[in-house]
């Protein structure tokens, strides 16, 4: 999601006034969430840009989390956002592009008893352009650079402007196709309060990368994502939030596993994850 993902962002904060008080809090687990491994001193690197690039070209399975703090609560609200999904590296014309495809996002809570749910048919519906990335050599490494390139969720228009806030605006989209306007998010409040809130979005996020000589690529995610509540199921979740990524890199580390062509479904994906990625971090 980088995040997703777009990678997502925290979508929306929980619990507020009184409600913030009954639910216990957890902390940050230590940073780094993870350690990468480190390139086998053997390796023959790939001595030009144009030998570096093929040997970045190909097909990765993603997986990136992007770590949320909301100020805006009467207590903080701690978020990761775990977004699953392809990257491919594509050469055309000389340049390197980099595609993205997201499959599905999970939302981590420090909050026990509470839980944000963003629909796979939502998740899929975030579309980055293709984006020309940079691949350089830095301190005996080939390290890849891939810029912000803005992407409408749930309203169309130009995403290089600011996202509107108009709760009624004609460029609204029902991009998740469950007949409200923009995406859904599920939001459940122990097991006494359910509900949806409707939101657009402004996908911006940026990351940087490092080849691994196992063919890997592994580095971190910077989000500057916007997003609008446009509306809610309960007048409870009708309010918006400030969330915003730490800047802890070990925190938003991002993983490019490198896979098969064939391996090109969201459903063969999330049936290999185990084998293909970490574990989720949790609150501790």
């Amino acid at each position: 999601m980088a995040s997703s993902q777009g990678r997502l962002r925290a979508l929306v904060s929980l619990l507020r006034g009184g409600l913030s008080g009954n639910f216990r809090l957890l902390s940050w687990p230590k940073s780094p969430l993870y350690t990468f491994p480190e390139s086998d001193p053997n390796w023959t690197l790939p001595r030009t840009l144009e030998a570096a690039m093929r040997a970045v070209e190909g097909r990765y399975a993603h997986y990136d989390v992007v770590a949320y703090q909301d100020v805006t609560t009467k207590k903080p609200m701690l978020t990761f956002v775990v977004s699953y999904g392809f990257t491919e590296f594509r050469i055309r014309n000389g340049r390197l592009l980099q595609i993205d495809s997201f499959c599905h996002a999970q939302q981590i809570l420090n909050r026990m008893g509470s839980e944000a749910v963003f629909s796979d048919a939502a998740t899929r519906a975030i579309r980055p352009p293709a984006q020309e990335v940079e691949l350089s050599w830095n301190d005996g490494r080939w390290q890849l650079y891939r810029p912000a390139s803005p992407a409408l969720l749930g309203i169309a228009g130009d995403p290089s402007k600011p996202l509107s806030t108009d709760p009624n605006d004609p460029d609204l989209l029902d991009a998740d196709g469950d007949g409200k306007p923009g995406v859904t998010v599920t939001i459940r409040v122990g097991d006494f309060l359910e509900g949806q809130i409707y939101i657009t979005r402004r996908e911006i996020y940026h990351h940087y990368l490092e080849l691994n000589s196992n063919g890997n690529l592994y580095g971190y995610v910077v989000d500057e994502s916007e997003q609008f509540v446009i509306g809610a199921s309960r007048r409870a979740f009708r309010q918006e939030s400030n969330m915003k990524q730490i800047a802890d890199r070990g925190m938003n580390p991002i993983i490019l596993v490198r896979v098969d062509e064939d391996m090109d479904t969201c459903e063969k994906l999330m049936s290999a994850r185990d084998r293909l990625f970490p574990p989720v971090p949790s609150f501790q």
